[in-house]
C-alpha cells in the first residue's frame, strides 16, 4: 500500500512515496521559480503532483497542516497552493488525511515538540537510509506519511 506525503508550499513543496511497512520508495521536491507568477507557480505544481500520482499511484495521501500568524500573503500563496494540491489529488480520485506538526512530531519521536534535528534522525532510522533526506522539506514530506502509515 503506497502512501503520499506532502509538505505543502509554492517555492518548495516536498513529496515523498512510501510503502506502509516503511519502505522510502523515493522523495524529492517540486520546485518553482522565484519570481515566477503565483499563477504559473500554482500551474507547475499541479503538474508536477499529477506526474507523480500517474507514476507512483498512491492509495493514500497525507499532508501537513500549515499555521500561519505573520505574514498574511505567505499565507494565502500557501493556502492557494494547498487548494491546487487537493484539487489534483480530487481529480485523482484520492482522498487526503492532514496532520499538523506536533501530531507529526509526536508519531515518529513520541515528542510532540521534537527538534527538527531529532525528527530527521528518526526518519533515518525509520526507514534504514543512509543520510538524513534534503532538502528539509522531503524530509518533511517523509515524516508525514511515516505518521500516516502509522494510523493505518
Amino acid at each position: 500500500m503506497r502512501i503520499l506525503g506532502i509538505d505543502p508550499g509554492y517555492g518548495i513543496l516536498g513529496w515523498s512515496i512510501i510503502e506502509k511497512d516503511f519502505v522510502m520508495v523515493q522523495y524529492g521536491t517540486i520546485t518553482t521559480e522565484k519570481g515566477m507568477p503565483l499563477d504559473d507557480r500554482l500551474l507547475d505544481i499541479h503538474t508536477g503532483l499529477k506526474q507523480l500520482i500517474e507514476t507512483y499511484h498512491p492509495q493514500h495521501v497525507a499532508m501537513e497542516k500549515l499555521f500561519f500568524s505573520r505574514n498574511t500573503t505567505t499565507a494565502l500563496d500557501v493556502a492557494k497552493t494547498i487548494g491546487v494540491i487537493i484539487l489534483t489529488l480530487k481529480q485523482a480520485g484520492l482522498d487526503y488525511c492532514e496532520y499538523t506538526p506536533s501530531q507529526v512530531k509526536q508519531a515518529i519521536t513520541g515528542y510532540g515538540r521534537a527538534s527538527k534535528e531529532q525528527m530527521q534522525s528518526m526518519i533515518k532510522k525509520l526507514f534504514k537510509l543512509e543520510d538524513i533526506p534534503r532538502p528539509d522539506d522531503a524530509a518533511d514530506a517523509l515524516a508525514v506519511a511515516a505518521c500516516h502509515s502509522f494510523r493505518l
